[in-house]
């Protein structure tokens, strides 16, 4: 025999139940749907979190590098220097070059050199300035061969002219007029005088500048026959030959046109013992006799 199926209840109960069901479903699925909602709304702000956190451990990362950098330039910095400070970088030869005048001895001392100074704390532009106050050097040039040697190189001033100074000692003079030291009586160059009645113990190096200006620039044709280099406190410069026979040179201006026409007059002309030439300027020579009396 077969077996039928039982038939479900039709009629207002049955149309209830399957409602009843079917809302039950629909409200397991909503929450569903909120749930999942709000797992994915936690996610996105997890995500952000995550989004704004990363670049901010970068940067620490970043920062912590850039310090432990900072960190070990210094300690190398100052173990450099540690080390740079040690007696072996410390000034131990000095080779001077085209010194003459002044002693070593009293170079050394003037300078600091012979206290060892450190090869990086040395500062070349003091010592090339305390060099240049002795009065024969002109120049300096200080090359550092490391780790612990210096070779200076000197330029000497030449003496142009000698004149006497406010104890009547007769000085060597360069040509800005410094007072290089004690010069013979019988130094083959020409003399300096300053005719100003309010002369200064050493007038060379200021009012009586000029003067040794032209002694520095006399040309070679004429030079061993100045005898005397005159200036006045106007700064006009007079040129007394050994003839004797004298040039008013005047400001130390046009100097080289000054000098043909003084060297053309001494070629061609006739001049007697007291003459005296004006090229103070130089196309219109003037020649006078000597003073009265």
């Amino acid at each position: 025999m077969s077996r039928r199926k039982p038939q479900r209840a039709v009629g207002p109960g049955a149309t209830l139940s399957n409602s009843s069901a079917r809302a039950a479903r629909g409200s397991r699925s909503a929450r569903r749907q909120r749930r999942s909602a709000r797992k994915a709304a936690k996610s996105e702000r997890v995500a952000r979190a995550a989004k704004v956190k990363r670049p901010r451990r970068r940067f620490g990362r970043l920062a912590t590098g850039v310090v432990l950098v900072g960190l070990m330039l210094t300690v190398l910095a100052l173990g450099g220097q540690w080390m740079l400070r040690q007696s072996y970088f410390r000034v131990q030869h000095v080779t001077f070059v085209g010194l003459h005048h002044e002693t070593v001895s009293q170079v050394l001392a003037a300078t600091g050199l012979e206290l060892h100074p450190t090869m990086i704390g040395l500062d070349t532009a003091t010592l090339t300035r305390k060099l240049e106050q002795f009065a024969w050097i002109e120049g300096v040039r200080v090359i550092k061969h490391w780790p612990n040697s210096l070779e200076i190189r000197i330029h000497e001033s030449a003496p142009v002219a000698v004149a006497f100074d406010s104890h009547h000692v007769l000085q060597y003079v360069d040509r800005r007029g410094r007072e290089l030291g004690h010069a013979p009586l019988n130094a083959n160059l020409p003399t300096l005088q300053y005719t100003s009645p309010a002369r200064t113990s050493w007038p060379y190096e200021r009012a009586g500048r000029n003067a040794a200006l032209v002694a520095s620039a006399l040309p070679p044709a004429f030079a061993a026959q100045v005898s005397v280099v005159s200036v006045n406190w106007h700064g006009s410069v007079e040129l007394k030959m050994t003839t004797p026979v004298s040039f008013i040179i005047g400001p130390p201006t046009q100097l080289h046109a000054k000098f043909v026409a003084i060297a053309s007059v001494i070629a061609h002309s006739t001049l007697g013992p007291g003459d005296v030439v004006d090229v103070t300027v130089p196309s219109e020579l003037a020649v006078s006799g000597p003073p009265p009396g």
